[in-house]
């Protein structure tokens, strides 16, 4: 549901000029696809759409200019740029970061669809991986060891 309905997102921003979230919401609902602010909140944060001049006045939603970026590169350079600790128990993993750099690194974990990762959360300083077993919060522990040269 969510990857049909930013393919629709992608789709409405091509043939309309969208303002506010609002937008979203109700470009959507004329498609049979009923959402919340807080959903396309989310799916703007996700798809990493930006405000561009509009021709009619004001700002509108639009793609991101360059999605080429190696996310994996980002990742390990905001982890090596930021690493402060990193703890590793049971299924999780516990990182400390710089400030402003947790919310960063969980959304690049994200992004990255590793295979050993359930989720993350990440505020501030912190981030927190929960791995699907404890096989892999072993491997994925190796993988932050070696993004940080450890």
């Amino acid at each position: 549901m969510k990857k049909e309905r930013q393919r629709l997102i992608k789709q409405l921003l091509v043939s309309n000029d969208i303002q506010r979230q609002e937008d979203f919401v109700t470009l959507l609902a004329k498609e049979n696809v009923t959402v919340t602010q807080a959903t396309v909140s989310r799916d703007i944060k996700d798809m990493q759409l930006v405000k561009v001049p509009s021709i009619t006045g004001g700002y509108r939603y639009s793609l991101p200019t360059q999605k080429n970026v190696d996310t994996e590169k980002k990742l390990i350079q905001t982890v090596k740029d930021s690493f402060v600790s990193v703890k590793s128990m049971d299924k999780f993993i516990f990182i400390n970061v710089l400030p402003g750099s947790g919310p960063v690194i969980s959304s690049l974990l994200g992004q990255m669809n590793y295979r050993e990762i359930f989720g993350t959360i990440g505020d501030d300083n912190t981030v927190l991986i929960v791995c699907n077993n404890d096989a892999d919060t072993v491997a994925f522990r190796e993988r932050i060891d070696g993004m940080i040269g450890a």
